[in-house]
């Protein structure tokens, strides 16, 4: 298996423990590789793994959802793509999201930086989006900002809840909210 092979299961590891909860043991057991062959490939250890994975999911990121935000398509459709992409991503509420896992434990001290620049890409990415829909810069700004905190408040619950409707009612609604021109 190759390093790019491995990276989707990476991927998966990462989210669903984060970076304190797996082990080079488990990683080892769910590629089907020796720690001396994931070495072979990640010199680096979990660390580079952990990397690796953050521009795997990065440029799924940027080709699945910032593309389609900078594209010139209607507001309203770019939105909505954007949470089709989105709701896949999080298999309709089911799955975490790698960048939360990160924000504790030894991975905040660590991958901080990398967590809020893509936090912040995505924000002003998003409030240009809604800036050309007509919304002041501060709203905009403010709204780019909310639609992320519905969204992970909303993955949080759905998983905590084992119930994926609060997520599919709240990624259902965004694009309605970010767009609304009323206060």
């Amino acid at each position: 298996m190759n390093r790019e092979a491995l990276l989707p299961i990476l991927f998966h590891l990462f989210r669903q423990y984060g970076y304190d909860g797996v082990s080079l043991s488990k990683i080892a057991e769910e590629t089907k590789l020796g720690k001396a062959s994931l070495y072979h490939h990640f010199p680096g250890g979990k660390a580079e793994m952990m990397e690796a994975t953050l521009t795997y999911s990065q440029h799924w990121f940027e080709e699945n959802v910032l593309q389609v935000l900078r594209s010139e398509e209607e507001t309203t459709y770019r939105l909505r793509q954007m949470c089709d992409r989105l709701n896949d991503l999080y298999d309709e509420g089911n799955q975490p999201c790698l960048m939360a896992t990160l924000t504790t434990g030894i991975g905040q001290g660590v991958f901080h930086h990398s967590v809020k620049a893509r936090l912040q890409t995505f924000i002003s990415v998003l409030a240009a989006v809604l800036e050309e829909h007509g919304l002041p810069p501060q709203i905009a700004q403010r709204r780019a900002e909310e639609a992320l905190i519905t969204l992970q408040g909303a993955l949080i619950l759905s998983r905590g809840l084992d119930d994926s409707l609060p997520f599919q009612r709240a990624i259902a609604q965004l694009p309605q909210k970010l767009t609304q021109k009323t206060l």
